[in-house]
């Protein structure tokens, strides 16, 4: 049988890293309350003006997207793998191009008409085959283009749909969860403009420039929300928030980063990967060994303290809360006398002195400093390296012609599916020097390619998981890339705030926060 390979979206993978946590997951426990209040304010960087689920993959917008327009499957609770939502079971034809979905009965929109297969095919079509308007931008991302992967969406009947593809694309599942394909119906408002609606649990009843409320809708098909209204306010940094939270104007505040602020602040590790990319066409990273003796000279705590609550050391090549992660032996730290062996064994010499290529714009990090912090543990075990500090769009360039030794680098696990990081990661097929380079390790790998290549076209899931396992058992033994971080998704919440869990996307649904308060106390 010919093998299909699947062919990876141009993902920018920006250059960055961060620091740890021991905040929590969930807000904060508080006395009994004696009243309630119903409306939850929520302070976030970028309030849009118009709430168009399509245009961003990451941030405030799919984080309100997420509570007004439902997708056709949900992640779970805590992980990137996938449960019913608007469609309640699915399935795929036997050659893996052609998935059926089956609607869930009584769904309306926010406007009280029905859900249909119909509404969900114009919905996809919307951005399958977009105008001059611009609004495919989760849909290329996700879906390796526009059209990408996908030949038609169709509606054999009224509660059926299909996704017809091109190739066998086995992360489609998972990516349907994004918010970004959260389905919408557009409508003529009572002043002539056109709007987009949804069927989740809140609908748009105010927007203006940065504010957008939200109101609970009655008879939603789910679990009714906890809080009947829900106002999302634009708030730009810590003093802002730290006022606005102290004078009860927020009662949640989602921060790019870390916040100053310790009191209320949660933190869940995300999606986003900090890593080191070894040139394995060069000499010395082009020995295992010596890639091998990096890893081990790596302390995680060291590289924890330069982190500084940004990020969290990751020990293993999927964060936490992604599905297929492998848990096993740590990646990083080990002996002295490890380490000296290893050396020895990959022939290192005192007179390499490798270059560790760092990008210099980086927000909320401080990548300089983590830089020096790898510099300082691996000095120690006699690895010396020199650090370059460049320009991201010329840090861009210097790695797609390969003239690094070793970079320290970011990339996200998009839509939480293991295909779209570690196959543009490891893959001889994005290995070729150019724009398109997304594998700057240069790395290639027979056996590694077949597993992922596999492991995207494959419709059952479990054996998706075993093959990333064995895939990722597979990068622990030859190290081409190091993961060093993953990056922490932040919250601060006022200590009357219920219900609040943050999810590993970022994309937390609200609908079950409550705000609880003594009576007596003003809003």
């Amino acid at each position: 049988m010919r093998v299909l390979v699947v062919r990876l979206p141009v993902i920018i993978l920006t250059l960055v890293l961060a620091w740890p946590s021991s905040a929590l997951s969930q807000a904060p426990s508080s006395p009994v309350p004696t009243s309630t209040r119903r409306e939850v304010r929520v302070g976030a960087l970028g309030i849009p003006a118009a709430l168009d689920p399509a245009t961003a993959l990451e941030g405030t917008l799919p984080l309100i997207a997420h509570q007004v327009f439902d997708t056709l499957v949900a992640y779970h609770e805590s992980t990137t793998d996938v449960e019913p939502a608007l469609a309640t079971r699915w399935s795929v034809s036997r050659d893996g191009l052609t998935w059926s979905f089956t609607l869930r009965d009584g769904v309306t929109f926010h406007d009280g008409t029905p859900l249909t297969s119909a509404e969900v095919v114009a919905s996809f079509m919307r951005q399958l085959r977009p105008d001059a308007s611009g609004t495919a931008v989760v849909w290329s991302a996700l879906f390796q283009g526009t059209p990408g992967v996908v030949r038609d969406v169709r509606a054999p009947d009224t509660r059926t749909v299909q996704i017809v593809l091109l190739q066998p694309y086995a992360p489609l599942v998972t990516v349907l969860a994004h918010p970004g394909l959260g389905v919408v119906k557009s409508v003529t408002g009572g002043d002539g403009t056109a709007r987009l609606i949804g069927t989740g649990p809140y609908r748009v009843v105010d927007a203006s420039p940065e504010r957008l409320a939200l109101e609970a809708v009655p008879g939603y098909w789910a679990a009714p929300p906890k809080s009947e209204r829900l106002v999302f306010l634009e708030v730009g940094g810590d003093d802002q928030a730290e006022a606005e939270l102290d004078a009860r104007t927020i009662d949640i505040w989602f921060p790019p980063g870390p916040p100053r602020r310790t009191e209320g602040a949660l933190s869940l590790p995300g999606l986003r990967v900090g890593y080191l990319a070894f040139q394995t066409e060069k000499v010395p990273f082009s020995r295992k060994k010596v890639r091998q003796a990096v890893a081990a000279a790596l302390d995680p705590v060291v590289i924890g303290v330069a982190l500084e609550g940004a990020a969290v050391p990751l020990q293993s090549f999927l964060p936490p809360g992604v599905w297929a992660r492998r848990e096993g032996s740590p990646v990083l730290g080990g002996s002295r006398r490890a380490v000296k062996t290893l050396l020895a064994e990959g022939g290192w010499s005192e007179a390499f002195t490798p270059t560790l290529l760092v990008p210099s714009e980086v927000s909320p990090l401080n990548l300089p400093k983590v830089a020096e912090a790898i510099q300082v543990a691996l000095g120690a075990q006699n690895i010396q390296l020199a650090l370059r500090t460049e320009p991201l769009d010329a840090a861009r360039a210097i790695l797609q012609k390969g003239d690094h030794d070793l970079a320290l680098l970011e990339a996200p696990v998009t839509a939480g599916d293991p295909h779209l990081f570690l196959f543009p990661l490891s893959t001889t097929e994005v290995a070729s020097k150019g724009p398109r380079t997304l594998n700057f390790s240069f790395y290639r790998n027979p056996t590694l390619d077949g597993m992922l290549i596999r492991a995207s076209q494959l419709t059952f899931r479990t054996e998706r998981q075993r093959l990333y396992h064995r895939a990722q058992f597979l990068l622990a033994q030859e190290l081409p890339w190091l993961p060093i971080y993953v990056r922490l998704n932040w919250a601060v919440a006022r200590g009357d705030v219920h219900g609040l869990r943050l999810h590993p996307t970022g994309f937390s649904r609200l609908d079950t926060v409550t705000l609880e308060a003594a009576p007596g106390a003003e809003r």
